[in-house]
């Protein structure tokens, strides 16, 4: 498995927003061609979870499958990866369990914890939220746009950008450095989520031309 995720957008499953379901969902993002997937389910089901997750994994043939905050759940799929949050499990224990070919990425918020991160060893950073979301309510304020620039000056390794991104302002964060991004409620609350995802990845795509 390829450690870098390659520019482009990043596909995290939300099922308590989603019109059609994960499988559903996720099966439009790779026809839509997507850098990496993100199981991410809230609840307590974890029978509900492990047999989407197995579903979710064998779809992702290509792309980098990764498991958000459950490490075991990771473990038992075989996912490429894992993504860790401030509550979740170190970043160290997830290393040792994990070995050194999966893929970590860490949230941060601010240059210092994404100057951190990389130090440990992550393999990518989420940044957010960028803007104000609605998608979690127990997350800080926004950090806006020029925390990327700020921390793509310092950082070398892949920018997610996640938080209220939507297609009226995800130019600007392309602008700022991101080497990919997510929106959420802009892609599973729609009918058609592989057009939403085609929509992002155009503006991947024009380049240089945004600015």
């Amino acid at each position: 498995m390829i450690k870098i995720l390659s520019k482009g957008f990043y596909f995290i499953t939300d099922s308590t927003l989603s019109q059609k379901g994960n499988v559903k969902d996720v099966k439009s993002a790779l026809q839509a061609g997507v850098c990496a997937v993100q199981y991410r389910h809230k609840g307590n089901d974890l029978a509900l979870m492990f047999g989407e997750a197995k579903i979710l994994r064998s779809l992702c043939k290509d792309v980098p499958f990764i498991v958000n905050d459950l490490l075991d759940l990771a473990i038992k799929v075989n996912a490429d990866g894992l993504h860790i949050g401030k509550t979740d499990v170190s970043y160290a224990q997830a290393r040792k369990a994990l070995g050194d070919e999966k893929i970590i990425g860490v949230s941060v918020h601010n240059l210092e914890e994404a100057s951190r991160a990389q130090a440990m060893g992550a393999d990518y950073l989420g940044l957010g939220p960028i803007f104000v979301t609605s998608t979690k309510k127990d997350t800080e304020a926004p950090c806006g746009v020029d925390m990327i620039r700020q921390i793509k000056n310092f950082c070398t390794i892949p920018l997610v950008a996640i938080g209220g991104i939507c297609l009226e302002n995800a130019k600007e964060v392309i602008v700022a450095g991101a080497d990919c991004l997510c929106a959420i409620s802009g892609t599973v609350t729609q009918p058609d989520v592989k057009k939403e995802i085609d929509k992002y990845n155009k503006l991947f795509k024009m380049g240089n031309s945004l600015l």
